[in-house]
């Protein structure tokens, strides 16, 4: 660890690490405050360090254990996220993902939700028909069928909202019962950030992160991060990602940490418009169904509304006219950028049957919006007229 750790400020009653989390996101993980100091932590580009006797754990050594660029970061998403731990960055989220899969035991019995983000269930998948894991997916916002399904399980996976469904999974009771039932519980919070939720606070072992996403924030980086409170697990994750080597460059880490520090904003920013869009969405002729925890319509949103601290920026629509209407929309825009990933600063839109691996279950005229932070009456007015064309 640095010495950042040593410069926290004054308490905040009730919240991890001791402070808003607005406040976190912009004075965790800088450098020991000394005359003529860098008000930033350094990027260091080195791949070994100079060490003598036996390697122990916790040295530095070798890139690929550690590297001092890595420690700023990951003691900020420990602070956000309340693990009295660092977390651990990876090379991309699915490498985050996957460390945390191999927590589970050989042949182990992994429930995950039917609409996790795909690439977590081809994962999930790929290890199911090498006979690495049993897989058993559920719907995740159906507490008492997911509790069904805990006889004998090894893991739960949680991500809630869920990845395109926006379906809000009830934290606090699926989390104790896995642990009645003798099972890890692991929380994809990529969706919601640590500013929304924090699932460790529910009992939660292990959170996992795409920072791709909205933690770095400028669609510029590929990485993911791991945060636990447990030594046990973390030592056993630290071990996966040095002998795995999904890695994270330090580069792409410092500029993970300078796209942290304006989380607060952005989030704000998406998420008001994200509300505003949605409302007007629910309203509009050409859409089938809208999808968002703010709505009061939304069949997750009491729920959502009891454990998260605000409803994100993610939206889901279904497009009259199907598949080719939804294209049609997506084809018309001019100010929402077609393109996969969410969280960034500019708004993003993608029909996501798109993608080979998206489950069926996820209808054809699906389209999931990333709202950004560009102003919301231009976001509007584009989103209208592409979809006043695809019902023409």
């Amino acid at each position: 660890m640095t010495d950042a750790a040593s410069n926290a400020l004054p308490a905040a009653e009730g919240h991890p690490g001791h402070l808003a989390p607005d406040t976190v996101v912009v004075s965790a993980g800088r450098p020991e405050r000394v005359h003529d100091a860098a008000v930033n932590p350094p990027v260091v580009l080195s791949s070994t360090f100079v060490g003598r006797g036996e390697v122990e754990h916790g040295d530095r050594a070798y890139g690929r254990y550690s590297n001092p660029s890595w420690d700023p970061f990951e003691e900020t998403l420990a602070e956000l996220e309340g693990s009295r731990l660092p977390g651990l960055v990876f090379a991309s989220g699915l490498a985050a993902v996957s460390a945390a899969l191999s927590l589970l035991p050989p042949g182990g019995v992994l429930v995950m939700p039917q609409h996790s983000y795909q690439g977590s269930l081809a994962v999930a998948g790929q290890l199911a028909d090498r006979g690495a894991l049993t897989l058993r997916t559920v719907e995740i916002a159906d507490t008492e069928a997911v509790k069904a399904q805990l006889a004998g399980a090894d893991m739960l996976w949680l991500e809630t909202p869920t990845n395109p469904m926006l379906e809000i999974a009830e934290l606090k009771a699926l989390t104790e019962a896995a642990h009645a039932a003798g099972a890890l519980v692991v929380a994809d919070n990529t969706f919601s950030t640590p500013l929304g939720q924090r699932p460790l606070e529910s009992g939660v072992d292990v959170v996992v992160h795409s920072v791709t996403k909205y933690l770095a924030g400028h669609s510029d980086v590929i990485l993911g991060a791991v945060v636990t409170p447990d030594e046990a697990l973390r030592r056993r994750l630290v071990e996966h990602r040095s002998l795995h080597g999904a890695v994270a460059g330090p580069f792409e880490t410092w500029l993970a940490l300078r796209g942290v520090r304006t989380l607060a904003l952005r989030i704000e920013r998406s998420q008001a418009t994200a509300a505003l869009l949605a409302g007007r969405l629910l309203a509009h002729p050409g859409v089938e169904a809208v999808r968002y925890p703010g709505l009061v319509q939304d069949p997750g949103h009491e729920r959502a509304r009891a454990q998260m601290d605000g409803f994100g920026s993610i939206i889901a629509i279904l497009v009259k006219g199907g598949a080719e209407a939804a294209e049609t929309v997506v084809e018309a825009l001019r100010l929402w950028v077609p393109a996969t990933s969410l969280g960034g600063v500019e708004s993003l839109i993608e029909r996501r049957r798109r993608h080979v691996n998206e489950p069926e279950s996820v209808p054809e005229n699906l389209l999931r919006l990333s709202v950004g932070i560009e102003n919301p009456e231009d976001l509007w007015a584009d989103l209208a007229q592409a979809l006043e064309k695809a019902q023409a």
